[in-house]
């Protein structure tokens, strides 16, 4: 049976999967739920100084596409409105009761070494196994020179981690904003201060909707909107990219990552692990779902390590990101044409249409008995595998490997390329 255990910058937890930092988080209630339900760890939502803050209603925004709920989640809420002492008094009391599950505490105090010196002490009197430093937040806190207003900043993020690091023996794990033009200045940074871990990626700036009968955005509070933290499926990709820049860069190499962006399902957490992640948080899936979808997380994860022959997380864990690469050094020799399964097509039409419409017109429609029938026209196709996208059957289109006699040539190595000819004059 395959050992879900996992360990991560010093946080100990039976399985990878915790619950982020979020509403699901924010009392001894619901954490006692979500342990019972089987749960690997909580990030306690985030904690700052009283007096406690004051969030409005609605709080929710969401994007929902094709019959999809929730594809995408916004949120206006703040950090927690309850006072410090219920929190820091609920957080030891759980961690006594499950000692074996983790429990990372996220902070957010305003940006001076003593905020954080007297806020640390206090948590670590909890018991808790580590900290998570809230640098991602982008609404509301950051108007407070909080959140991302430090998460922007890498000059912040080390000064803030170093401070930390000298004022607390728990493992300090740096929560990440994905509001930046490159994560590697912010990782890089929290590496330099002495992180243990980082945890990415917070939530995006957006607006979900808006409103056309009270023109304003939603969620909308008394006929206004603002801006929001987006979240959900529909940032996953997002999320992966950032994950994988990290694990990949030759500065952040190795420092453990804590994965979160639009993990619903073991699938999701298994391709965060190959791209380098030691423990995924999950928020929106439980907010739709409730706390029981770890039950099917734990065991597809389980089954599928068993079918594949991994023992522990550490046997896949990075597998992917050696094939993390630049679009430079990618075979522009190697050749893929699309192929359609006559069995399985059902005549729908569509990979011709937009192959016909908005690719390379490699999809001829014909007639054949009088019945429809879709052939690829290998000559014209370059493998772009739209049409296998757009195919509403799963196996009708696949993508078949065409033996040229090319062997491997990327861009940085092609004559063609102008550089190339300027260094060959």
């Amino acid at each position: 049976m395959a050992d879900l255990r996992c360990e991560i910058g010093g946080v100990k937890s039976p399985n990878p999967f915790w619950l982020a930092s979020a509403p699901p988080t924010d009392k001894e209630y619901n954490v006692v739920r979500a342990f019972k339900a089987g749960w690997g760890g909580v990030v306690w939502k985030t904690l700052g100084e009283d007096p406690p803050v004051v969030n409005v209603s609605s709080r929710y925004g969401a994007m929902s596409y094709n019959g999809t709920r929730m594809a995408g989640f916004n949120n206006i809420e703040l950090i927690t409105d309850r006072p410090l002492d219920v929190n820091l008094r609920e957080i030891k009391q759980v961690k006594r009761d499950w000692p074996d599950r983790a429990m990372v505490v996220s902070l957010m105090v305003p940006c001076e070494e003593e905020n954080w010196r007297a806020i640390l002490a206090q948590v670590e009197d909890t018991g808790a196994d580590g900290v998570e430093l809230n640098f991602g937040c982008p609404h509301g806190m950051s108007e407070r020179g909080m959140g991302s207003a430090v998460g922007q900043v890498p000059e912040y993020i080390e000064m803030v981690t170093r401070w930390c690091k000298a004022h607390t023996r728990m493992p300090v794990f740096v929560k990440l904003t994905p509001n930046v033009t490159n994560i590697l200045g912010p990782a890089r940074a929290a590496k330099a201060g002495g992180a243990d871990a980082v945890s990415l990626i917070n939530t995006i700036n957006s607006i979900a909707s808006v409103d056309l009968d009270v023109m304003a955005p939603t969620p909308t509070v008394d006929g206004k909107g603002t801006h929001g933290g987006y979240c959900g499926p529909a940032v996953k990709p997002i999320a992966m990219h950032m994950v994988a820049e990290i694990a990949r860069d030759a500065e952040t190499a190795g420092l453990p990552i804590s994965a979160i962006g639009g993990i619903s399902n073991w699938r999701d957490a298994a391709e965060f692990m190959t791209l380098g992640a030691g423990s995924v948080q999950v928020c929106t899936a439980a907010m739709h779902h409730g706390f029981k979808i770890v039950e099917d997380m734990i065991d597809g994860l389980g089954y599928w390590m068993d079918e594949k022959g991994y023992r522990t997380l550490d046997d896949f864990r990075g597998a992917a990101v050696p094939n993390v690469t630049d679009w430079q050094y990618l075979n522009i020799n190697y050749e893929i044409v699309a192929k359609i399964d006559q069995d399985l097509c059902i005549k729908c039409g569509l990979c011709h249409i937009a192959c016909e419409d908005t690719s390379h017109q490699a999809i001829a429609a014909q007639k054949a008995d009088g019945l429809r029938r879709y052939e690829v026209i290998d000559q014209e196709c370059v493998g772009c595998n739209l049409c296998m996208h757009v195919c509403p059957v799963e196996g009708c289109i696949s993508m078949v490997e065409v033996d040229n006699g090319k062997g491997y040539l990327n861009w940085k190595e092609d004559p063609r390329n102008p550089m190339n000819q300027k260094a060959a004059e």
